[in-house]
């Protein structure tokens, strides 16, 4: 395929179509102090190798977990990865793998999507899993409007946590839109953390269409599924479960065993890189009576006309199989190779493996909790039962990032952003990979203020 730049008179008409006068105006929505420092300085004629070795300098300036001491979550996780997962999803035959169109010559593409189904089944304790989505924030996107398929008009009135991941909720908040029939309300949380059950049960009416929790939340809090069911079957609403952390799920009752209709998440903590921020892949389970409203594909199995196992597309109901109008998904993406990274994974660990990680990461999350609390005299901002992230009050929060950055230790996620009642409010994450002396040096700095 050839490359073929575009000319200044390609540019001009382009710029003209859009009504810009410069390609520069393109970025200007990217705040100017950022901009400022986004240029590289490279003088001409550099060599090819000095060019690399500029590059490389300039590379080593991030912040990376080798580097520095990473206490982020937030949706996205650092875990360590068994060099299985890079050597199986390295070979040819899945990396340019594509729609399996074909299942005579898909069989190995459609196999690992099976399993991988199969295993997010186990996972989430729900009976049908298709083959992925995007990301997280569009597989909830997607169960709100799988919901608003399932339920009948008259039910137009979405519960959505706001303990909830906020990218999430301001996604399914974009999907919704345009939809002038449907209502968003959302649920405040209380002094635990958790969905306040109370506001939850008194709002909910025969117009409740669904309630969207996190499970557990964005805050690291492990909801009380229980009383969130009764509500729902008490009203007719379908409760959906959005997990980003799915390793917690090895540890904790399934969605699927609290009685969910729908469980959701972002799939990334499975076996696949940070990689500032993605790629990942979204996870999306249900219960079997709703097989027909899935988003996205479904892989079945099958057996050929001389009884040997087979594999095919038992269901694919997106735009790009079927008429656009009838389609239940308009993302033509299953994220296939991230999706098979996790099913390496889980099946390399298997159950007893994946148990005693998630076991690790509690046990260092909730001494690291414990420890900051008693010797750097910081508060836990919430009551409830958490996985591997809490929320903390820190007093002078700016300032102190400062000297942490200095000890080359990103030590959480600061939530006014998305929170303004949480001024000072600390989300910190510890996993496997936060070893015993990276969690003595957080409290240190944090003790040393």
């Amino acid at each position: 395929m050839r490359y073929t730049p575009h000319t200044a008179a390609d540019k001009e008409q382009m710029l003209q179509a859009i009504g810009l006068s410069r390609v520069e105006q393109l970025f200007d929505h990217i705040p100017k102090s950022l901009r400022d420092r986004a240029g590289i300085s490279l003088p001409p004629g550099l060599t090819e190798v000095k060019v690399k070795r500029r590059m490389a300098a300039l590379a080593a300036k991030n912040a990376t977990p080798e580097s520095w001491h990473f206490f982020l979550g937030g949706g996205i996780y650092h875990h360590a990865i068994p060099s299985a997962v890079d050597a199986v999803i390295s070979r040819s035959e899945f990396s340019t793998s594509y729609t399996p169109y074909q299942p005579e010559v898909s069989q190995g593409t459609l196999q690992a999507i099976y399993e991988y189904q199969t295993l997010m089944c186990q996972l989430t304790g729900l009976e049908v899993s298709n083959a992925g989505l995007y990301d997280g924030a569009s597989a909830t996107a997607e169960a709100v409007l799988m919901a608003r398929r399932i339920q009948p008009e008259s039910r137009r009135r979405l519960f959505l946590s706001r303990s909830l991941h906020p990218q999430y909720r301001a996604v399914v908040s974009t999907y919704l839109k345009n939809l002038e029939d449907t209502e968003l309300v959302e649920v405040p949380f209380d002094e635990s953390g958790a969905t306040d059950i109370e506001s939850l049960t008194k709002a909910m009416d025969e117009r409740a269409m669904c309630v969207v929790v996190g499970y557990p939340n964005f805050f690291g809090v492990i909801e009380e599924l229980a009383p969130i069911r009764k509500a729902c079957a008490r009203s007719g609403a379908l409760l959906v479960t959005v997990t980003t952390e799915p390793l917690s799920l090895a540890l904790l009752k399934p969605p699927g065993a609290w009685g969910a209709d729908i469980a959701v998440g972002e799939g990334q903590s499975l076996g696949v890189p940070m990689a500032l921020g993605g790629p990942g892949f979204g996870f999306f389970t249900c219960q079997k009576k709703f097989v027909r409203s899935l988003p996205g594909r479904l892989v079945g199995e099958t057996v050929d006309h001389e009884g040997r196992r087979g594999f095919v597309l038992t269901l694919s109901t997106r735009e790009q199989h079927i008429r656009r109008e009838k389609a239940t998904s308009n993302i033509c993406t299953s994220q296939s190779l991230c999706a098979l990274a996790a099913t390496v994974f889980m099946a390399t660990l298997g159950k007893g493996g994946m148990r005693r990680l998630a076991e690790a990461n509690v046990g260092r999350a909730h001494d690291a909790q414990e420890r900051l609390a008693k010797e750097a005299g910081l508060a836990p901002v919430f009551s409830g039962p958490f996985f591997n992230e809490f929320v903390l009050k820190v007093n002078g929060l700016a300032r102190r990032l400062s000297r942490f950055g200095i000890e080359r230790i990103i030590p959480g996620i600061p939530l006014a952003r998305w929170y303004p009642e949480l001024q000072e409010s600390l989300l910190v994450c510890v996993t496997e990979m936060n070893e015993g002396e990276e969690i003595e040096h957080l409290v240190r700095t944090f003790s040393g203020d």
